[in-house]
């Protein structure tokens, strides 16, 4: 696999590497090992200079990033260059997530997303799960609210972050991407093996355990080279480590 990949049956390349963007917009309820400052404008626009330097595509964000929508919508430049992952469902306010799949909602979020980040399409959405997967699935019309924004153009590929293994599998069957938890203590191996089967693409989530990953190296190598992983997403302000996330990235790509 060469560092920039191709998502499932998206159509869409994505870097082997993704950037996480929440600690752009969002510094409370975080599960993060140490505290941090929501970085200035110069700093965000640097970072973000210096990850398409290294061959960096991809962008993860979400409304419930506080800011970070925002921030990229007005600090990003040359979208055309980007491939940008949202959410919908879940919303964080006055330091409290809440969550609506509802079509309504949905809909809002979507066109919200739009005018937060400055563009008329979105590459991928993702349904934000609250960990009932199944149930977002099956008794909501998120699903069905997201294939008609697909239609209208306004999205380029939908799927859903998921919690679950059998909300995994039915994501997969019946969306496009499906983000999944993988790392050294917990693989989403059976999503993956049915994702790859049917040509879906696949996102992984806390890749290095939200910074407690005991061996940073021994986590990516492990991420890198396993077949079907589209793209890792690694979420970070500090451009030492993106320097060095981007190298060995690199180094393990098969």
């Amino acid at each position: 696999m060469a560092f920039l990949r191709t998502l499932g049956n998206t159509g869409l390349e994505v870097s082997a590497l993704g950037l996480g963007t929440v600690k752009l917009g969002r510094d409370q309820s975080v599960k993060y090992p140490s505290a941090f400052t929501i970085p200035g404008d110069h700093e965000v626009k640097s970072l973000l200079s210096q990850a398409r330097d290294y061959g960096i595509n991809f962008i993860d964000t979400a409304p419930a990033y506080g800011r970070s929508e925002d921030r990229l919508g007005q600090l990003l430049e040359n979208r055309q260059e980007w491939v940008i992952a949202t959410k919908c469902g879940e919303e964080f306010e006055n330091g409290v997530s809440r969550f609506d799949f509802s079509g309504k909602h949905t809909r809002m979020s979507i066109e919200r997303s739009l005018s937060r980040l400055g563009t008329d399409y979105l590459d991928i959405v993702l349904i934000h799960s609250d960990g009932n997967d199944a149930a977002i699935l099956n008794d909501s019309d998120c699903v069905e609210t997201l294939r008609a924004c697909q239609a209208e153009g306004k999205i380029r590929a939908i799927g859903m972050s998921t919690k679950t293994t059998t909300g995994g599998i039915k994501a997969a069957s019946i969306m496009d991407v499906v983000m999944i938890t993988y790392n050294l203590k917990k693989q989403d191996q059976e999503v993956l093996d049915f994702a790859v089967k049917h040509g879906k693409g696949v996102l992984v989530k806390k890749g290095l355990m939200s910074g407690h990953a005991g061996s940073v190296e021994e986590s990516m190598k492990q991420l890198f080279a396993r077949p079907g992983i589209d793209s890792v997403i690694v979420g970070t302000i500090n451009p030492d480590h993106l320097a060095e996330n981007s190298r060995l990235a690199k180094t393990y790509t098969c």
